[in-house]
């Protein structure tokens, strides 16, 4: 695959941001960092932090959505620290790690940066105020990779203990934890909202399900170091970065691998990202190369290369580009193919070899193409004695050829016999319902005994005439248990019209189901879905539906009874109903309450923190994220009691209160030993004090002041 346009720079690229349509962000492994023109890939401007690093396997410095700040590891890694992008001037900086810090990420809503430590804490920041607000569950070991999903309501977390936490930003709440893996996980990447890839050192990927925390799929395949990952904008394709200097492509729709060396480069990948703008991968390197490469590149010589019919070219053309197959400009090949194949096999069957092989003219320098074309001339030699035994009633015979020859079915031939079979098999059912027509019956499929898969169906008819009977009666009267029932006892009744009629039916209701469903008109879908239920094909999908649509009908009857506490818990426990637009919302109105609370929170006022949080104070769902935000006021107030010189003894009754109220959390411990140096006569220990949780806590336990 060759790339459209590079750049190079003196130094490894370690990260790459896309910030709008003609800019690109990149920064390099001594914290440089430049604006370019996304176009010309000319330096626009740019400024230096002057942190050197020479490892790239985690995330070493992030970027807010809109670029405003950053956060970079130190060069020691010691420090996660936090800048505004504009004044230069550092906001905050992390060092409550044991031990280095491996890795940093902010949101996508630019509300927290986070930082993962080789001690497996991850500490999260507020990124207005540079305050310490919260922390992730921890890892028994080193941090790898932190990610946020798009919407940012989830965030997920991997390392060396082999586990994946995935984290609801929305209720501050672990979601799931998540073990697979035999071997440290190094990348984690979010494929949509509710589908997680994660990869470890041994080359083991793995597609999860966030919803229901399950494997979807594992990927094979990938026998390097894996350093980067990145999905195309549409998440069709999976792009795995490599140390070696390959690019690996997944489909994400199949799980199949599309390609081992899309990209080949003789340099580590060290950072990657994909542009939605022009469809292009674009790949940085340890020697400071950065690359672009255009997923769909070539399409439009395909399409040339098509409408002259020169498919051999077009063949040699897409294995350099194999994401070309994926185009509906490529598609037309097969079909193409298809009907060339339908027609020459109308042209053997008439004996007509000669012109059968000259419509295979354009695909006849196609290997896989030609031995296709092979086959099917080579099976076609023995078609006239298909024909002979047709003519001559010596159906056993003839069944038997075309199940040697599997390309017959495509017959004109073949279709016909399956015609006369459906009439007969069906004319016996009639005789079958009459008094005396059992004779008659039987005269009518005697040239067929003899075919295995014909004598199972003969013998079940002729044997069960009476549940025919029962199986028209109960569609007659949609008693659909008991078809599906005597279905299973009785497998030749899917012969019958009557069970084509049965699937179509059910297909139809499904359909009805989903438009119903987009169209809002709930009582309709739950209506049909109970019909659905019965049908044994669907039944999963029944029970999937109906429990989508009760919830979303209870979502909606609350938001239109201004009910906000259940509409708040529905949507806080199903990731879906936050893909409507009442929960984008009720979500913006919870983020911009967030923000102004938490600027409250880092200055210690919980009377405005209390007014914000006020109508949300029955809502269980945001118990613990509205705990994580007190408790960090009550810590800003302690904080704020030191610098204001408050009595020893009313910081103590404090960190008592703090105590009692949310536990032994990392903010105690840290603000107790600033305590503890400045305060040498306290005698006060953390372990003999009474110890609450945050899952523990309650709204009505707010007050005022921590101090009092």
């Amino acid at each position: 695959m060759e790339n459209i346009k590079q750049t190079n720079f003196d130094e490894a690229i370690i990260s790459i941001k896309i910030l709008d349509e003609s800019t690109l962000l990149v920064v390099d492994s001594k914290t440089s960092v430049r604006y370019l023109d996304k176009d010309t890939l000319k330096v626009k401007s740019g400024f230096k932090v002057n942190i050197s690093h020479d490892r790239f396997e985690t995330t070493l410095v992030d970027f807010t959505l809109n670029a405003d700040s950053f956060v970079v590891l130190s060069e020691d890694l010691k420090e996660s620290r936090l800048y505004n992008t504009k004044s230069k001037k550092m906001i905050s900086k992390m060092d409550r790690h044991q031990g280095v810090i491996s890795c940093v990420s902010i949101d996508p809503k630019n509300r927290y940066s986070l930082s993962g430590g080789e001690d497996g804490k991850i500490f999260g920041v507020d990124i207005r105020s540079g305050q310490h607000s919260f922390n992730l569950p921890s890892h028994a070991d080193t941090i790898n990779d932190i990610v946020f999903s798009r919407n940012g309501l989830l965030v997920a977390t991997a390392g060396y203990d082999k586990k994946i936490s995935v984290f609801s930003l929305a209720v501050m709440k672990q979601k799931h934890k998540l073990r697979s893996h035999m071997a440290p996980i190094i990348k984690l990447l979010f494929i949509d909202n509710n589908r997680l890839f994660s990869i470890d050192k041994r080359g083991v990927g793995i597609v999860w399900n966030i919803e229901e925390g399950r494997v979807i799929k594992r990927l094979d395949g990938i026998h390097d170091d894996v350093t980067e990952v990145v999905t195309s904008s549409d998440g069709h394709f999976l792009f795995i970065g490599t140390k070696l200097g390959y690019v690996i492509v997944f489909d994400l729709n199949s799980y199949e691998l599309v390609d081992k060396r899309y990209v080949k480069l003789n340099s580590p990948i060290t950072a990657m990202n994909f542009d939605e703008g022009t469809n292009s991968l674009i790949v940085a390197t340890q020697l400071g190369e950065i690359l672009f490469y255009e997923i769909y590149s070539g399409q439009e010589r395909i399409i040339k290369l098509i409408k002259e019919k020169k498919y051999t070219d077009v063949e040699e053309y897409v294995s350099l580009n194999p994401l070309l197959k994926y185009t509906d400009s490529y598609k037309t090949i097969t079909q193409v193919w298809d009907t060339t194949v339908l027609k020459a096999i109308e042209l053997l069957g008439r004996n007509d070899k000669a012109n059968a092989i000259k419509l295979f003219h354009n695909f006849i320098a196609i290997p896989i193409k030609k031995q296709q074309m092979n086959k099917l001339i080579k099976e076609y030699e023995e078609f006239e004695k298909l024909i002979d035994y047709v003519k001559a009633g010596k159906l056993a015979l003839a069944y038997g050829l075309i199940n040697k020859h599997p390309s017959y079915k495509e017959s004109s031939v073949y279709t016909s016999m399956q015609k006369e079979w459906k009439k007969a098999f069906q004319a016996a059912q009639k005789y079958l319902l009459e008094p005396r027509g059992y004779d008659k019956a039987k005269e009518i499929l005697a040239p067929y005994r003899g075919i295995s898969d014909k004598t199972v169906h003969i013998q079940s008819l002729m044997l069960n005439a009476d549940v025919h009977k029962r199986f028209k009666l109960a569609i007659g009267t949609k008693d659909f248990k008991l078809c599906y029932e005597l279905i299973k006892q009785h497998p030749f009744l899917t012969e019958y019209n009557e069970y084509d009629t049965l699937a179509k039916y059910a297909s139809t209701l499904y359909t009805n189901i989903q438009t119903f469903i987009l169209e809002g008109n709930t009582h309709s879908a739950i209506k049909l879905i109970d019909i659905l239920s019965d049908f044994d094909d669907y039944k999963n999908d029944a029970t999937a539906m109906l429990k989508e649509v009760e919830d979303k009908q209870k979502f909606f009857n609350a938001i239109e009874n201004s009910d906000m506490i259940s509409a708040y818990n529905f949507l806080d426990s199903h990731d879906s109903l936050q893909l409507s637009e009442d929960g984008k919302r009720l979500q913006n109105l919870w983020d911009k309450d967030i923000v102004i609370a938490d600027e409250y929170a880092s200055k210690g006022d919980m009377e405005s923190l209390r007014d914000i949080f006020h109508k949300y104070m029955k809502i269980e769902s945001k118990y613990i994220a509205i705990s994580t935000i007190v408790s960090w006021c009550y810590i800003s107030q302690l904080q704020n009691a030191i610098i204001e010189n408050k009595s020893q003894s009313s910081i103590e009754n404090g960190i008592k209160n703090y105590v009692l109220y949310f536990g032994l959390t990392e903010q105690i411990f840290s603000f107790y030993k600033t305590f503890i140096s400045q305060n040498k006569t306290s005698k006060l220990t953390l372990d003999s004090l009474a110890e609450g949780s945050l899952d523990k806590w309650k709204p009505s336990m707010i007050v005022n002041s921590i101090l009092d």
